[in-house]
């Protein structure tokens, strides 16, 4: 039998686990809020960020629009020298005045290589992703291009690019240059650019190069003698900070400021991409903040 006394005693038990529950489940509730992060709010018309290890999306902005690429196209020239058979990382490449004549004409950027000398497909690497040459990507068009011209080369080096644009599920992307500078043609979007750069990224020789804030090559003159250049320096100011590795930056009159990034901290990759930023103060502001936000989506 239950006694008055006994049953306060129940009531009493069963008031302080309807509380302690209320208690845990308060906590539930409010321990929530902590992983909540604000989005960053980027000045850039486009942007994307991923999750690096899985591929999940962690911030947007019109992230499958259209836009010039300016350099950033080079991420998929670099990709399509790497993925060929039987690459050879240290065949040499004499430079052509076809592609002095080339940035003279187009007022590109260059590695500033010298007509006559033998430079490898490695130093050509670093000459494309550090100080953007244009003549470095168009030496490694021509050499990984089939065609009986350096016009046909050029062209079906192209014709890689778009290719494996399609293989890495690119759909929104047209390549119809191998250095950015767009024949009225050549775009992409924040969200295929990131899927190139994650792509891209599992090449160890591709990660060594854009992460390297400096490199000097020493080429082979026509003379038979060594020739050490001029050091070539990263236009990616942001190499470094807060555990970034690259990948690559881009500029131009129409395409404005844009900028392919990876970085890693802690054993947290995020990946990303923006576009048409309209400065370049603008566009490392747009990029730390993204980083920043990943890492805390992540963590």
């Amino acid at each position: 039998m239950i006694t008055a006394s006994n049953g306060v005693r129940i009531r009493r038990a069963a008031a302080v686990a309807l509380t302690t529950g209320a208690m845990f489940a308060t906590a539930a509730i409010t321990a929530a809020p902590a992983q909540a992060v604000a989005e960053p709010t980027v000045t850039a018309k486009g942007a994307y960020l991923m999750n690096g290890a899985t591929g999940k999306t962690l911030y947007y902005k019109s992230p499958n629009t259209k836009r010039l690429t300016a350099s950033t196209t080079k991420i998929m020239t670099a990709k399509v020298v790497l993925t060929q058979s039987n690459l050879d990382l240290d065949a040499k490449v004499t430079i052509k005045k076809a592609y002095s004549d080339y940035i003279v004409s187009k007022g590109a950027s260059s590695a500033r290589l010298i007509v006559g000398d033998k430079v490898t497909v490695r130093q050509l690497l670093y000459g494309l992703m550090l100080p953007s040459g244009c003549d470095a990507a168009m030496a490694l068009a021509d050499k990984f291009g089939t065609g009986s011209t350096v016009a046909a080369r050029t062209k079906n080096f192209i014709a890689k690019m778009n290719n494996k644009a399609k293989q890495l599920g690119m759909t929104n992307t047209h390549f119809d240059s191998f250095d950015g500078i767009s024949n009225g043609s050549n775009y992409s979007t924040p969200k295929d650019l990131t899927l190139l750069a994650r792509s891209a990224m599992k090449s160890s020789t591709f990660k060594s190069v854009v992460k390297t804030k400096s490199y000097t090559a020493k080429t082979v003159t026509s003379s038979g003698t060594i020739r050490t250049m001029g050091a070539w320096t990263n236009t990616n100011t942001l190499l470094g900070w807060n555990g970034t590795l690259g990948v690559k930056t881009g500029s131009g009159t129409s395409s404005k400021y844009c900028l392919v990034f990876a970085a890693t901290k802690n054993g947290e990759t995020v990946m990303g991409t923006v576009l048409t930023s309209s400065s370049a103060a603008n566009r490392t502001a747009d990029v730390q903040k993204m980083i920043n936000y990943g890492y805390a989506k992540i963590s």
